[in-house]
């Protein structure tokens, strides 16, 4: 969704974490995104941001977590200025 030369996307996810390695998989309308880090003091949330941010090859800073902060299943809010 674009608004005033903004790009703002949210998307459902699951995060597995202490996987054995990091990887993301589409599933119907969910991102399954495996991550090596533990689920403890937020190693895995900073390590999911780290990962969708390499991947959607967007700043770190520009990807929020707005719903399941300690949840496996989260919404991710993704906002960038649109370049022209």
């Amino acid at each position: 969704m674009q608004i005033n030369g903004f790009l703002n996307m949210k998307l459902t996810i699951k995060v597995i974490p202490n996987s054995k390695k990091d990887n993301i998989i589409k599933e119907d309308n969910i991102l399954k995104i495996h991550v090596t880090a533990q689920a403890v003091d937020n190693k895995a949330n900073k390590s999911l941001i780290a990962l969708l941010s390499e991947f959607l090859k967007v700043k770190k800073s520009k990807i929020k977590i707005i719903k399941g902060q300690k949840s496996r299943l989260k919404i991710i809010e993704i906002s960038d200025e649109l370049r022209t």
